[in-house]
């Protein structure tokens, strides 16, 4: 019997809406944070994006995608989302409100469709890199296509 296909709950939604996109899987036990994994994997910096979980002054959750090396502007952050304050989600949090890990965190496919937004700079990218859904993957796939599954818009939100 051949080895089975690893399939994450991120890559079966992106087949489902028929999205193009690759996958690379790499030895990881632990979490590493987007600038190491990208040197391990050979990425360039400006193509890996991070996903980061922030509950607003409401309670609700939202989503960010943003550059490996970027720091969010929770300020303009909670402005694109309506709140008045966010913070990051504890990460004892993390995995009962998303269904992932930390490192394998990813805005396919959480448990619940979050408010999500993309650093509109990636919307001049021709790929990108995001985490896979677990620990030692990365998926590779248009802004525009992370855009549509993850049912998120694209705005500035980071410091400058």
């Amino acid at each position: 019997m051949s080895k089975k296909e690893v399939k994450t709950n991120a890559m079966r939604m992106l087949d489902r809406a028929k999205v193009s996109y690759s996958y690379e899987e790499y030895e990881c036990d632990d979490f590493t944070d987007g600038i190491q994994t990208a040197d391990k994997l050979g990425y360039d910096h400006k193509l890996v994006y991070k996903t980061l979980v922030t509950t607003g002054k409401t309670g609700n959750h939202y989503v960010f995608v943003i550059p490996i090396e970027a720091e969010i502007d929770f300020k303009k952050a909670a402005k694109v989302v309506g709140e008045k304050s966010l913070e990051m989600l504890h990460l004892k949090d993390l995995t009962k409100v998303t269904g992932y890990v930390r490192g394998g965190c990813t805005a396919i496919g959480m448990k619940k469709q979050f408010p999500t937004v993309i650093q509109e700079d990636a919307k001049e990218l021709e790929y990108m890199h995001v985490s896979g859904g677990k620990l030692g993957m990365q998926i590779r796939l248009a802004p525009q296509d992370l855009q549509k599954v993850a049912k998120a818009e694209f705005a500035d939100v980071i410091r400058s």
